[in-house]
């Protein structure tokens, strides 16, 4: 496949996974957080079950014991994540939380710190420019910050330490491997969660049946395909871009599902934001 065609998938699946949350939105309003997310994730672990069956064919037990152990902690880092996101997202705009949830390309490199890997200049300025784009975006009249943006920077964070894991451990197995059991494992917890703390009638499922068929299917099983795909054939560098441009979309899935809109300070929130996220992937030079 040419890089050209190949970053048209990502394009594609960055704006599958933008448009998601004007549906996360939607079923904010109908149902709890973690029975749907319990249940949008079983689907996305069954719509990648015909890859993962093919794929799991012929691996030894000690590859599948070490999958299922890695994937456990997965699953719990990107359902803790994704629940505090679906609960933060209930107070604060579509738009707003895709990009400060984005911020988590920001966060990675500062825990890094923790384990010893150093920060450049550059990265340090573009955290500086992302906090400062975040403030313009959750800043209220009152000169206070949304709540739910605050919940979605929690979330943020959740979804750094899922990627820092994933950097870690995601090597040794395939990405679908891992992909689909972190689902699987995310999707069981919350349904056991959801069915404690939650009440959740049928009328409610189906309330939110559009958007939980949309993010099970659409931004777990084909977004994650595409990029999984795409990703093989471009250059890290572009992939990231491409990949980050969820944010934007978000945007605009915001303002076509939602009918949401913005201030030009929050507009300007966003660009700077969305500069800054975008700078901190591209390549620095080498010193000679």
């Amino acid at each position: 496949m040419k890089e050209n065609k190949a970053v048209l998938l990502l394009l594609a699946a960055s704006l599958i996974w933008g448009f998601t949350f004007a549906f996360q939105s939607q079923a904010a309003d109908a149902i709890g957080p973690f029975m749907y997310n319990g249940i949008r994730m079983c689907i996305g672990f069954i719509v990648l079950l015909p890859l993962l069956l093919k794929i799991l064919k012929g691996k030894d037990k000690a590859y599948i014991k070490s999958l299922l152990f890695h994937s456990f902690i997965c699953g719990l880092l990107i359902g803790s994540a994704s629940m505090v996101q679906q609960i933060g997202i209930k107070y604060t705009t579509a738009g707003k939380a895709g990009f400060i949830t984005s911020l988590y390309t920001l966060i990675v490199p500062i825990l890094s710190l923790l384990v010893g890997k150093k920060v450049s200049r550059k990265i340090w300025m573009c955290v500086f420019g992302g906090l400062v784009g975040a403030f313009l975006l959750s800043i209220n009249n009152e000169g206070g910050i949304g709540k739910g943006d605050v919940i979605i920077f929690i979330c943020a964070i959740l979804f750094a330490l899922h990627i820092m894991y994933i950097d870690k451990v995601g090597k040794a197995f395939n990405g679908v491997d891992l992909s689909a059991f972190q689902f699987l494992t995310a999707g069981i917890i919350c349904l056991i969660i959801g069915s404690f703390v939650e009440t959740t009638t049928l009328s409610n499922v189906k309330a939110a049946l559009i958007p939980i068929l949309y993010a099970g299917i659409g931004s777990c099983g084909i977004a994650y395909t595409l990029q999984v795909v795409g990703q093989k054939y471009v250059q890290p560098t572009k992939a990231t871009l491409a990949l980050s441009l969820e944010s934007a979309w978000s945007v605009v899935g915001g303002a076509i599902i939602l009918g949401e809109t913005m201030s030009p300070r929050e507009l300007f929130g966003c660009l700077i934001l969305f500069v800054s996220v975008v700078i901190a992937q591209l390549p620095e030079k080498k010193k000679a």
